[in-house]
Formats: C-alpha cells, structure tokens, sequence
C-alpha cells in the first residue's frame, strides 16, 4: 500500500506523458505508467523514474481500464490522479472524404473518446475516496479550431474536449477534471521531416515565436492537479497560433 499520492499516466513513456511521469515523481507521487509498450521496451525510460512502475495495456481492449485500476488498487490501496495522453489518429487530408473509413472512425472514436470514458469511470470510487482526486486529458488544438491530421481526429478531440464538461459537473466536488488542447508540440511523432515546413510556418506565426515542448504542456497538467478551484476547463496551449488570422 502507498502513503504517498498515487497518479496513473496513461501513455506515458514518451512525448507529453513522459515529461508529466518525470514532474510527478519528482513531486514525490507513487506514478503508475501505463503504456502499449512490453515492459522491457519500457525499462529505459523507468530506470529514470525513481517511484515509477509500468503496467503494460492495450488500451483499446474493453476490459483493460477496469483491470488497470483493479491492479492499482490491490497494490497500491489509492488512486489520486488520472492523466490520459494515450489516443490515435490517421492522417487524412479533410477533403479526401472518401479516405475516411468506417475503420477509422471506430479506432479513433474509440481510443480518444471512448477509452477515456471507460477510465474514468473505473477510476471514479477511488479517485473520490481520495477526496482530493484529479483527471488531466490531453485534448487538441483541433478539437477546438479547425484544423487537425483528420476530420475523425479533431472530430473526437472537441468530443473529449466536451466531456471534460459534463463530466466536471457530476465528479464534483471529490474529484475534478480538466484537459489540455495543445498545438504543434515537438515530440517523437512530430520529429520526421514531414513536419519540417509545419513547424517553420507555426513558429513563423505564432505570437511566441517558437513551438511547444512536452514541458509546456505538462506544466498546466500539474497546474490543473494544484488548481483546487477549476474544473471542466479545457485551456488551450498554442504559443499563441489560434489567435492570429
């Protein structure tokens, strides 16, 4: 069982989610990985994690959100935040209509919608015995502009975005519940050349002059865990890009 506050990142051992498994632990947390990968691919990045353990799930099986926090509860005894950074998408031109399967729809809506949905619910009684439980989603600039690497994409991304909402409503007031809608963020899947141009356009564009970092994001995620009196909120994190025309 865990004296210290117990935090469960989802996709957390890359981009985003790692750097909010680094801000955790070194806040003292007990931090739960969870992540597709087999724990040895995973073992490099928890060598650095001093209060880390990995718990490998596909997250895309129905079963696997109830399992996860069944685990953390026999072995840890408390859940006291839930950050979801995991999700899918397929790049598809907007106007290639025909390009979008039902196939693709299913897989995205599932993992970046439905996912979610199914952990938080699994979370809820033990993120409310905590009393002081937390959900951090990691949404997308897309769910709230237009834009994104599909229509389906951006399209689940504004669902996750709405549900932060309705779920902020009934969660209260044991447990809140925020998310964040980053822009262009350098991180792994961002780093090939076909991003290239993007970036030289986005930092050529926005108000602060550069892209994001997963620093950035994660930290309005542990600002958001801090934050006793906001909940339902999506905050946009952009540099600034969605405000110049």
């Amino acid at each position: 069982m865990s004296h210290s506050p117990v935090s469960l990142v989802v996709g957390g051992t890359s981009g985003i989610g790692a750097e909010v498994v680094r801000r955790l632990a070194g806040r003292g947390r007990h931090v739960v990985v969870s992540g597709s990968r087999i724990p040895a691919e995973a073992a490099p990045f928890l060598q650095e994690i001093e209060g880390a353990t990995y718990v490998q799930a596909d997250m895309s099986d129905p079963e696997a959100p109830v399992r996860l926090v069944a685990q953390i509860e026999s072995e840890l005894g408390r859940l006291d935040d839930v950050v979801y950074s995991a999700g899918a998408t397929v790049a598809v031109p907007h106007a290639d209509l025909d390009g979008v399967t039902d196939e693709v729809w299913e897989r995205i809506l599932g993992m970046n919608v439905v996912t979610p949905w199914r952990l938080v619910k699994a979370a809820a009684p033990l993120l409310r015995a905590s009393g002081k439980g937390t959900v951090s989603f990691v949404g997308a600039l897309s769910g709230a502009d237009v834009g994104g690497s599909s229509i389906p994409y951006a399209v689940s991304k504004a669902a996750l975005h709405h549900m932060v909402k309705l779920l902020g409503v009934v969660l209260g007031p044991d447990v809140r519940i925020n998310a964040v809608a980053p822009g262009l963020i350098d991180t792994p899947w961002t780093s090939g050349d076909g991003f290239d141009a993007l970036r030289s356009m986005w930092g050529g564009k926005a108000p602060l002059g550069r892209t994001g970092n997963p620093a950035d994001v994660a930290e309005v995620i542990l600002g958001f865990i801090d934050f006793g009196y906001v909940t339902g909120q999506t905050l946009v994190i952009d540099g600034g890009f969605s405000l110049v025309p």
